[in-house]
């Protein structure tokens, strides 16, 4: 497959991107200015969500979030690299195709979010806390819904492809 022209590609998606981007780093700062640290300053939104302002040292679920810091730059590097190999797949992705754009775009500003963190503070601000009864979902931040819904919809657009691939196949 050859290489599209910026306007033929997913490219001019990379605005998403940077949407996503700001709303996760404004989301963010909300939080560290008006929120105090920890679990006694819960703020309590709903019967099963909170705001809850935490550091998170490590991965999804806080996954080596007790290393001695080397997974700040580990993690940095995996959310640069998956950015840069998803920007390549932009640009050979036709900009019609706008699932996979946007799926896209919420992967790259959501990692380069959480890299922003990293990078700055050693740590990621989550704020989200949601919950039934005592048991908590582990809290985390818009970027990480946004990667989540993004792979998700990557994800639903290869299963739907492939359907359509083997119909298109079968029908031959």
């Amino acid at each position: 497959m050859e290489s599209l022209t910026a306007k033929q590609s997913g490219v001019y998606w990379l605005l998403l991107a940077l949407l996503v981007f700001v709303l996760d780093i404004s989301s963010k700062f909300w939080v560290m200015n008006a929120m105090a640290y920890g679990e006694a300053n819960r703020i309590e939104v709903l019967s099963f969500f909170n705001f809850l302002y935490v550091h998170n040292y490590g991965a999804a679920f806080n996954f080596l979030g007790d290393a001695d810091g080397w997974q700040r730059w580990f993690f940095s590097t995996i959310a640069l690299s998956v950015s840069v190999i998803i920007v390549y797949w932009m640009r050979r992705t036709p900009a019609s195709n706008r699932v996979l754009n946007v799926a896209y775009a919420m992967v790259i500003g959501g990692a380069l979010g959480n890299m922003r963190d990293r990078l700055l503070y050693g740590y990621v601000v989550d704020f989200l806390d949601f919950y039934i009864g005592s048991s908590h979902w582990p809290t985390f931040n818009l970027a990480d819904a946004y990667i989540c819904i993004g792979a998700s919809l990557i994800m639903l657009d290869s299963v739907l492809t492939s359907k359509k691939n083997r119909k298109m196949r079968s029908n031959k």
